[in-house]
């Protein structure tokens, strides 16, 4: 009896630690999903039932939606576009399964901002070329490759202030134009900017509103874009790892000031980019 009551007094500092280990161990695996918010410009986590071997395919405004393994279930991360209306949504696992959920309204704010009226009111010739730009940058975050992200928590490429909130209504020289879709990091120009997780490079150039412009497949829908760049330091087709220099911050394109547009794109809906970063104060630049 002697000897039990030793090897319990033993026990205790472990039996004591367990339930912290297993918090940690949760706060970690929930780490490596997006935070969950159901609006326009959210994301929206869905449980799925099926066999552990094969993944489900499903769709979400007709395009291909991530579909991951949590635990003992899959897990359908689905991205929800700025202009996605508020209401009655539903994902549709194939073939015709449907799995409704809500969309909860979320106001964004308005930013008034002056420019070269050359970037507002577009010649013919910088219309044309937009309309080709935009049609080359959708064929990009088109992409879905269909290896997983080994983590869905992104890092922030600068290390700078975040300046301008995703989803602002944004007025220039007085003209309302569509929402900010990405995320504004302040830094200096010339400033490393790092690739927020592993991924390929499928697109790269200089685009008329964007500037300097990278875009980064991660896998299964999820990209991240780097706009406005002064130097670009990779290439289409580059494999790429999390911390990896991929250029560095400028003020090309429609800009006021240096800085780094930062977006991320899930089933080619643009996302607000926090839900993937952790808070502002817990930024570790790292490398």
């Amino acid at each position: 009896m002697k000897r039990w009551r030793k090897l319990l007094r033993g026990m205790r500092p472990l039996l004591a630690a367990a339930p912290l280990a297993i918090a940690q161990a949760s706060d970690a695996a929930a780490l490596e999903l997006p935070r969950s918010e159901s609006v326009p410009g959210g994301v929206r986590l869905i449980a799925l039932p099926g066999p552990a071997d094969t993944a489900p395919v499903a769709l979400f405004a007709e395009h291909r939606v991530m579909v991951i393994r949590r635990g003992d279930q899959w897990l359908a991360v689905v991205g929800l576009a700025l202009d996605t209306p508020v209401g009655q949504a539903r994902l549709t696992v194939q073939p015709d399964m449907p799995y409704p959920f809500p969309i909860g309204p979320k106001t964004y704010t308005v930013q008034r901002l002056t420019v070269a009226p050359g970037k507002v009111d577009l010649s013919a010739q910088d219309a044309s070329r937009a309309a080709q730009e935009r049609t080359r940058i959708l064929a990009a975050i088109a992409t879905f490759s269909p290896a997983a992200p080994p983590t869905l928590s992104l890092l922030q490429p600068v290390a700078g202030v975040r300046s301008s909130s995703f989803g602002l209504r944004r007025v220039f020289n007085g003209e309302a134009r569509n929402p900010h879709t990405g995320m504004d990091i302040a830094a200096p120009t010339g400033t490393p900017i790092l690739a927020a997780a592993d991924g390929t490079v499928v697109d790269t150039g200089d685009y008329f509103f964007n500037g300097n412009t990278v875009i980064v497949d991660h896998g299964l829908g999820l990209l991240t874009v780097y706009c406005h760049l002064s130097l670009i330091g990779v290439h289409s087709g580059e494999a790429i790892r999390r911390g990896q220099i991929i250029g560095k911050v400028g003020m090309t394109g429609r800009v006021t000031g240096p800085h780094l547009h930062f977006a991320v794109v899930l089933n080619q809906a643009f996302v607000d980019p926090a839900l993937f970063l952790p808070p502002p104060h817990q930024f570790i630049r790292t490398r």
